[in-house]
């Protein structure tokens, strides 16, 4: 609960598996925490993993009305427990890199004028033209990967322009598969959010820009102008720029807090919305990285990343955008789709789903695994791109099966070498 005297500070993270929201103080000691898990609080969506696989096994994605939901039932919880949000000065937060919403034609107006007394989902409703959002684990745009990097000279020219080469989660490549096999809804659109400007959009009651960030990891956006590239632009979409707005940067104070909020929850109407950016940005922007350290993240997705003054863009890796309060430096980031999703499946199978036991099998069993290595890739992996579980044994013959301490093992160990042989192929000395 929020001291009774003093203010304090809002941060969302609007992740794929859930929402969570963060208070702290001015000293930024943590004063309130809570989440709600999409699969099993908000239920009618049947989602899994917080989205949707569909038939192709490519193309994946996450109901929109869902993540509109949870606003309010993690408000709701937040009021119950009596948290004081007249105290909250400002708010902001990130959001899971990639997705895409797609806001229909009269959209705005619905988010200005939205009515206290009746729940968001209700009110917006009709406000997406695309119900279903292509998020980071989508792999169904190849096609549109292919043409944009020939449109502009090149993967290599496109990674010198926007930072990384074509990949089929970036969101100009969701864009242009939406504008080729949803026509109408295309032309329906009035704009296009990131899912961090789409939960700031929300929370301000008006469309918010997209950051430098989080615009950095679309396949649009010239990382050295931090204006959207022409050319990239022109191979996407039809009147893509318009329905982008302008990018901006990631410590923006966008206005103030949409009057719903104050009315149906009490806060104040000074409080502030700042710019929400991509999850890997603000953890990057939290952690402080000096130059030289290498990060690794857990969630849904593994990501490995660092600072870099001199950005030299390549066909493996991304450069993105961080400028912060401590650095104005980029850094580069490569992804890896099969992380806590494939950890956790490994953990029930094979520890009855305790995170303890798995950590005791773990142990039990000696670094390096006798020679024994695995690779589990439950889905279209990002880097490199492949699919399927294989193991070996010392002999580097493939096998069937590990005993389950041994493919515990296997899986951390083949998680980390993963990262640690791309790190290094990127030039990174460990």
């Amino acid at each position: 609960m929020a001291p009774a005297s003093g203010c304090c500070y809002l941060g969302f993270d609007f992740s794929t598996q859930q929402l969570k929201v963060i208070a702290v103080d001015e000293h930024l000691d943590v004063v309130y925490q809570d989440s709600v898990q999409f699969d099993n609080e908000i239920p009618e969506y049947r989602t899994q993993g917080g989205v949707h696989f569909h038939s192709d096994r490519l193309t994946v994605t996450s109901p929109v009305l869902m993540w509109v939901k949870a606003v309010d039932n993690i408000l709701e919880k937040m009021k119950i427990s009596g948290f004081e949000f007249t105290r909250v000065k400002a708010l902001s937060g990130s959001g899971q890199q990639h997705g895409s919403i797609y806001w229909k034609k009269g959209a705005e107006t619905v988010l200005q004028n939205l009515a206290h007394d009746k729940p968001l989902h209700e009110q917006m409703k009709d406000s997406f033209a695309v119900q279903d959002s292509p998020v980071w684990m989508d792999s169904s745009t190849t096609e549109q990967c292919q043409l944009l990097e020939q449109a502009v000279g090149g993967a290599q020219h496109l990674a010198d322009i926007t930072g990384s080469r074509a990949y089929e989660r970036f969101t100009g490549n969701q864009i242009a598969k939406i504008c080729k096999t949803k026509p109408e809804a295309y032309k329906e659109t009035e704009r296009i959010s990131l899912v961090s400007s789409f939960a700031a959009s929300v929370f301000l009651g008006d469309y918010a820009p997209i950051d430098y960030s989080d615009g950095s990891g679309m396949n649009l956006m010239d990382i050295f102008t931090k204006e959207w590239a022409p050319q990239c632009l022109r191979a996407t979409a039809t009147q893509l720029k318009e329905k982008l707005g302008s990018p901006v940067p990631s410590s923006t104070v966008l206005g103030s807090v949409s009057p719903y909020f104050v009315r149906r929850y009490g806060f104040s109407p000074d409080c502030r919305v700042v710019a929400f950016t991509g999850d890997n940005p603000g953890s990057l922007a939290g952690m402080r990285l000096k130059e030289g350290d290498i990060a690794v993240s857990l969630g849904t997705s593994d990501t490995i990343f660092l600072w870099i003054k001199d950005p030299k863009p390549d066909v493996e890796g991304h450069i993105f955008c961080c400028k912060t309060v401590f650095t104005e430096n980029c850094f580069c980031a490569s992804s890896f789709k099969n992380g806590s999703l494939t950890r956790e499946r490994i953990r029930d199978e094979c520890a009855g789903g305790s995170w303890e036991d798995f950590s005791k099998a773990l142990q039990s069993v000696p670094m390096g695994n006798s020679g024994k290595i695995g690779i589990y890739f439950d889905v279209m992996e990002i880097t490199p791109a492949a699919e399927g579980v294989h193991r070996f044994n010392r002999d580097n013959k493939k096998v069937v099966g590990f005993p389950k301490e041994v493919e515990i093992r296997a899986l951390i160990e083949g998680q980390f070498l993963a990262k640690r042989v791309h790190a290094e192929n990127l030039g990174y000395k460990i």
